[in-house]
């Protein structure tokens, strides 16, 4: 098994080098791009009609415009108790707040990993981008979690979760390279916390709002070789890489390769700052490699290109799900 794994390309090491070695060359700043919104999308549109491939860069910015926030009213819905008992600001906070017990741990979590994993998100953005590049040739990387392309229907050979996934447990201490599928556990999770569900199946705060921070000791997730279970999270470096993850890198790397001197869209909607090796220098150095590449930025706020690429670049600001939209 091992000498298998050597034999097969890392896409994400392999890019966030290519990334972190080009990112050092764009010494002449940054840029907004050129052109006005209208035009911008226009263009845009005329990419994907001609592009040969594109490749799709997706960080947390495309979850929120999708409606899946991780704070305000739907925050308070879901956590109001953990939000009144412990003083927790945000979703994102609480998966690294210091709870008492493990009962209280998992209770947490488990809401966390159904309200952004099990449902679908209230706008239908991940659906509308799936009809934007159905008929293309394409490759999603993305550092969300939620599993928001595959409820949406993209391939899942075409998908690459650099950052691992809601709904997969590991061992925690990750010396098993193996993940185990959670929904079950979370399923049951939430019922003992008292959520009701509807006649579709969603689960919900009951009228009367007496739901339970805690879960049974007996609950608590282990993995099947017995021992504690973890959330399969990039954090340290006790994060599982597991067989269907190296799949997917090497799948990507082989994607990368067979498009790298084509004409290639690289379309990054929704990428912070907290993680720009991993999606935005790769994309950069991509396209300045390749004078037939585009890039495209969809972002609120941060839709930005180095000056070097500002000709093949497309920035466009704003809530990406809006401009989405209009390719349906």
């Amino acid at each position: 098994m091992r000498d298998y794994y050597i034999k097969k390309e890392n896409g994400y090491t392999s890019s966030i080098q290519k990334g972190l070695s080009a990112v050092r060359s764009f010494r002449s700043g940054l840029s907004y791009g050129t052109g006005t919104r209208e035009e911008n999308t226009e263009r845009l549109k005329r990419e994907l009609d001609s592009a040969e491939a594109v490749v799709i860069g997706a960080g947390a910015g495309l979850s929120t415009a999708a409606g899946l926030t991780y704070s305000g009213e739907r925050f308070e819905r879901y956590f109001f108790d953990f939000i009144d008992g412990f003083h927790i600001p945000d979703m994102y906070s609480g998966g690294f707040w210091p709870f008492p017990d493990e009962e209280t741990r998992w209770a947490w979590w488990a809401r966390h990993i159904y309200f952004n994993r099990y449902i679908d998100p209230p706008k239908p953005v991940y659906k509308d981008l799936l009809a934007m590049v159905q008929d293309k040739n394409y490759f999603v990387i993305t550092t969300n979690v939620d599993h928001q392309f595959q409820r949406a229907g993209f391939d899942k050979k075409r998908l690459f979760y650099t950052q691992g996934d809601y709904g997969l447990f590991q061992s925690a201490s990750g010396r098993i390279k193996k993940t185990w599928d959670n929904e079950a556990w979370v399923m049951l999770a939430m019922e003992a916390q008292g959520f009701v569900r509807d006649d579709n199946g969603i689960f919900h705060v009951p009228q009367d709002r007496k739901i339970s921070m805690r879960v049974p000791h007996d609950l608590l997730p282990e993995i099947p070789e017995g021992g504690k279970a973890a959330m399969n999270l990039r954090s340290d470096d006790t994060f599982v890489e597991d067989a269907g993850w190296q799949e997917s890198s090497a799948r990507y790397a082989s994607f990368l390769k067979s498009v790298e001197s084509r004409h290639v869209l690289y379309l990054e909607i929704g990428v912070g700052a907290n993680t720009p090796v991993i999606i935005k220098y790769p994309f950069w150095a991509m396209t300045a490699e390749n004078p037939k590449a585009v890039y495209a930025c969809l972002n609120y706020d941060e839709a930005i290109c180095p000056k070097q690429i500002e000709s093949q670049s497309i920035c466009i600001d704003g809530d990406s799900g809006e401009v989405i939209k209009k390719f349906r």
